[in-house]
């Protein structure tokens, strides 16, 4: 799958998000080793804690369904009703999210539209991981 139609899918995921409070939307696809697709959108509570972002909604949805193994996942986001006018990056929980279910050169798409795209390996936003072998250390 190329870069450009998994943006187009966080596009379009984005489209969902529930923000009543900040009225930020953001949507996520992430792509699975064998091709498959999972969207999320970021999903706000008034309590604030509870609110999820759009990249673990695309994981948990995946992980839930018994998906395993992943190749890259695709971000956007920006203000509710227009396009995004700024590349918009996975907060430290989403990447530490990421850093559970993929290896370092896992691909991690930023986009503002579908042609205005930054390709960066998570090892590049998460250079310092915190995985299962550190817990024995």
């Amino acid at each position: 799958m190329d870069n450009k139609t998994l943006v187009k899918e966080a596009l379009e995921a984005r489209e969902m998000a529930y923000i009543p409070y900040s009225g930020f939307a953001v949507g996520a696809a992430l792509l699975t080793k064998d091709g498959k697709i999972y969207r999320g959108c970021n999903i706000e509570n008034a309590a604030f804690g509870p609110t999820n972002c759009a990249e673990r909604t695309a994981f948990f949805k995946a992980v839930s369904e018994g998906e395993r193994e992943f190749a890259a996942i695709a971000i956007v986001g920006g203000p509710k009703g227009k396009p995004p006018v700024d590349f918009c990056y996975p907060c430290g929980v989403c990447r530490q999210v990421m850093a559970e279910f993929c290896s370092d050169d896992f691909i991690v798409l930023i986009g503002k539209s579908e042609d205005e795209i930054r390709e960066h390996k998570l090892s590049d936003i998460l250079p310092f991981t915190f995985r299962e072998p550190d817990l024995h250390k």
